[in-house]
């Protein structure tokens, strides 16, 4: 591997030690993690806690390390690319209402982490999109690790292609309009079927 070259990311346990003038400081990776990440309503955690969810449902294995600079969130072993997009009703901050739910789907333009070359068109990379929402409403009892205070809706992203509304963000609303949501349970079929659809198997 060359000195500029993709560094490759190493899945960590949590016990390593950070350290000063060669000497343990008295404080490991899990205290980092248990200090950056534990807000799970936070949006950019809440984001990439859907990503896993999702690849649990789906049968993604988790057990290398999230590519933060992949085309789409989740490969499946069948090789269907899968983009996850996550909202919620409750935030970290006091609201004076619900939030809008909302989710972004707007196309970018493909970027190589290996070679660092950006694509010249827009695109959606995906086969099949899956929004996430934590859909729970009394903060007393929000538990994001709760899957039942979850639903999903799931599109082949053709259909989003093919929308003559905004081809940058869908509401709740209209995504009700075109799928019905689904239980943490239903994830893995509704993949598959939606899939095929994206590939135009049926």
């Amino acid at each position: 591997m060359g000195d500029l070259d993709r560094l490759p990311a190493v899945r960590r346990d949590g016990s390593e030690p950070f350290r000063a003038g060669g000497a343990d400081i008295g404080a490991i990776l899990l205290d980092f993690w248990q200090w950056s990440v534990s807000d799970l309503v936070s949006n950019a955690t809440r984001g990439r806690l859907a990503e896993y969810i999702v690849a649990k449902g789906i049968g993604v294995s988790t057990a290398g390390v999230r590519d933060e600079w992949a085309a789409c969130d989740l490969c499946t072993s069948a090789g269907v690319q899968v983009e996850v997009k996550s909202a919620a009703y409750l935030q970290s901050w006091h609201q004076k209402d619900y939030s809008t739910i909302q989710f972004s789907v707007r196309k970018a333009r493909e970027w190589s982490s290996e070679t660092n070359v950006v694509g010249t068109e827009p695109v959606r990379t995906a086969h099949v999109y899956v929004f996430a929402l934590l859909f729970h409403k009394s903060k007393a009892t929000l538990d994001p690790l709760n899957l039942d205070q979850w639903q999903f809706f799931v599109l082949p992203t053709r259909t989003l292609d093919e929308r003559e509304r905004s081809q940058s963000s869908i509401t709740l609303a209209s995504l009700e309009g075109l799928v019905q949501a689904i239980p943490f349970a239903g994830l893995r079929h509704a993949v598959e079927a939606a899939s095929l659809v994206a590939r135009g198997a049926t």
